[in-house]
């Protein structure tokens, strides 16, 4: 069975771009960043709750699904404005296909060090797991789609452990941090997925964040480990073929783009294999440090994240000054 295309859409208004969705009748996926309410009176963006009037608009679409907008949030808010209970207010307001669990992405741009991406991989348990409780509360647990976070493929398996009830056969689960990734490498979106393959229970299949469609060729061979993609390059397409003829981007212009995209990325997903021979990653994890100070910190950050995933921290009270004043406990405990 080939790959399933998903087609991101930017919103629901009515207009071209979603008259074209309908027509083509493919399944799309919306970020529920285009469903908040926002007040900007006070200088900066201030979230007041949803706006759910635009799924109305969502009839005649094949299918629909959610995105909690993680990677959005990060980088133009600085963290997720709206609470678990909020966004799950959400999911339960609209019988969409799936709905995705909050989840802390680990792109380069939102993650600088190694140290942060394992801090967003515990908060991503964290959300998950109170995503799911949460969804089973409101009955709709049968909707709920897990999202995986990770730098390297190894990263995935990490968070796939900690929700191990949840990798079950027929479960779909997302795959995050894929737009920005690299095809090829020891840490490129072929190598991640070849990972997971050889990693997850049979019948767990995965859907994949914003996967380039120049990669499904490459990703034939695991269509059945791999149930979807998803992606809105379309947008980026309409965007640059209006500064090439010095005009402005329509919305007729991205539907053309939106049904030139899909319609090639069908192709690929129905077109022979390519295959690609990934490197892999054969370095040595990292010795633990020999500085007791450093060491502390170490330490201090394991504890904390153990205590984010078991529930018993909030995800977004860790600072940096905190970790030191924890470290320091330790420090002073060994010394």
């Amino acid at each position: 069975m080939p790959i399933e295309i998903v087609v991101g859409l930017p919103h629901l208004s009515e207009g071209p771009i979603l008259k074209r969705a309908r027509a083509l009748q493919i399944p799309a996926l919306i970020s529920a960043n285009c469903l908040s309410r926002w007040d900007r009176r006070k200088g900066w963006p201030e979230w007041l709750g949803w706006k759910t009037g635009p799924l109305r608009n969502a009839v005649g679409i094949r299918s629909l699904d959610l995105d909690s907008g993680g990677y959005v949030c990060a980088a133009r808010y600085g963290g997720i404005p709206w609470t678990v209970d909020a966004y799950m207010a959400l999911a339960a307001s609209f019988p969409f296909r799936r709905f995705a669990s909050l989840d802390y992405c680990v792109e380069q741009e939102i993650a600088r060090d190694r140290e942060e991406v394992l801090d967003r991989i515990s908060r991503t348990i964290r959300t998950n797991r109170e995503c799911r409780s949460r969804a089973e509360d409101l009955g709709i647990a049968d909707r709920f789609m897990p999202v995986i976070q990770g730098r390297a493929p190894a990263d995935y398996e990490r968070v796939c452990d900690a929700l191990a009830s949840s990798m079950v056969p027929g479960a779909i689960i997302g795959v995050g941090s894929m737009c920005r990734r690299a095809v090829a490498g020891p840490e490129g979106l072929i190598a991640v997925f070849e990972y997971l393959d050889r990693t997850l229970p049979p019948g767990v299949r995965l859907h994949g964040f914003g996967v380039k469609g120049t990669s499904l060729s490459y990703l034939k061979g695991l269509e059945h480990r791999i149930a979807s993609i998803d992606s809105q390059a379309y947008g980026i397409a309409a965007r640059q073929e209006a500064r090439k003829r010095g005009a402005s981007k329509t919305n007729e212009m991205v539907a053309d783009h939106l049904e030139a995209w899909t319609l090639n990325q069908i192709r690929r997903a129905r077109s022979a294999t390519s295959i690609f021979q990934c490197e892999l990653p054969l370095s040595p994890p990292a010795a633990p440090p020999t500085d007791s100070w450093e060491a502390a910190i170490a330490q201090a950050r394991q504890e904390i994240r153990d205590l984010i995933e078991s529930g018993d921290l909030d995800h977004d009270e860790v600072t940096a000054a905190w970790v030191e004043g924890w470290a320091a406990d330790l420090y002073a405990a060994d010394a």
